[in-house]
């Protein structure tokens, strides 16, 4: 069993960013850390042709993921939302008995400088925890006048936290790449969902997030130490923090002073989308015009 790996859940819609995020590993990935990407059994044959070859990274089937707990009902993944079904899927990654430690990425991360093993493990051997309170970015939502970003976070890490019976602050790690552990799930699983016959996809929801969910499980059961580092990547959740941080002077070289990369995340970074766009061209217009006012904003 390896100590580390890269992994990456993907689908189809996300292959051009994935194209793109697996470019910059090939190009930063010092100490060529394996690099895992998993996707529907039926899309690997499109994954082959938008990547180019199979150099570069590894291919698991996301059925693999699913078959490799024995608790878990075969198909599952196909009667949850898309988004449901990538989280439970990522999170049970570590099932596949392919590393003790894997780095979590998302299909729109990008490297932007050299990274090596020594970035996600610690001189003992255990992961670093990405872990902090978020409040800058909440801050910056409430002094936008949006707050029902900072709203809606809070209410999440409290939901959470109940479940594991902690009192004391919310702690976050809502933007990838995670450091997850294959002994904090493990402890999840067997300290908490087996006494109470669950399975990870039934625990999974909107209003538990597996990233909240693999902290909590951390901070309760302590299976490894906790080794806090804040955020690896900047990641731009909307687009009127993108516009706001370019109009204060932030810049992708800049960024590589304290980031390893950076996240334009693909629910507003829509050109990458591979296919037929999926909203209709009055829509499409619409989050046009909404994100040209948005832009202006930024100047306020």
């Amino acid at each position: 069993m390896k100590d580390l790996v890269l992994y990456c859940k993907s689908y189809h819609r996300d292959f051009l960013r994935l194209k793109r995020l697996l470019e910059s590993i090939q190009k930063y990935n010092v100490n060529q850390i394996p690099f895992y990407i998993s996707t529907p059994e039926d899309q690997f044959e499109e994954l082959k042709n938008i990547l180019g070859s199979s150099e570069g990274y590894l291919w698991v089937s996301d059925e693999s993921i699913v078959a490799a707990n024995p608790r878990t009902t075969p198909g599952i993944e196909k009667t949850r939302s898309g988004s449901l079904a990538q989280q439970a899927i990522k999170s049970e990654f570590w099932r596949l008995g392919i590393s003790e430690n894997y780095v979590c990425l998302d299909s729109d991360c990008i490297f932007l400088k050299e990274f090596s093993h020594t970035d996600f493990i610690a001189s003992d051997g255990n992961p670093y925890t990405v872990i902090y309170q978020n409040k800058e970015f909440f801050q910056l939502a409430i002094d936008r006048k949006n707050p029902k970003v900072e709203e809606n976070l809070r209410l999440e890490g409290d939901r959470v936290k109940a479940l594991f019976d902690r009192e004391g602050p919310n702690y976050y790690c809502p933007c990838p790449p995670f450091i997850w552990s294959a002994k904090v799930w493990r402890s999840l699983d067997e300290q908490f969902l087996i006494p109470r016959g669950l399975t990870f996809w039934d625990l999974s929801a909107p209003e538990h997030p597996e990233t909240l969910l693999y902290l909590e499980a951390l901070l309760k059961f302590q299976a490894i130490p906790l080794h806090p580092v804040e955020q690896l990547f900047r990641i731009y959740y909307y687009d009127w923090q993108f516009y706001l941080l370019r109009r204060l002077g932030e810049s992708v070289n800049k960024l590589s002073k304290n980031y390893l990369g950076v996240i334009y995340q693909s629910n507003w970074d829509l050109d990458l989308d591979l296919g037929a766009p999926q909203k209709s061209f009055i829509s499409r217009t619409n989050r046009r015009f909404k994100r040209f006012l948005r832009y202006l904003q930024s100047y306020l």
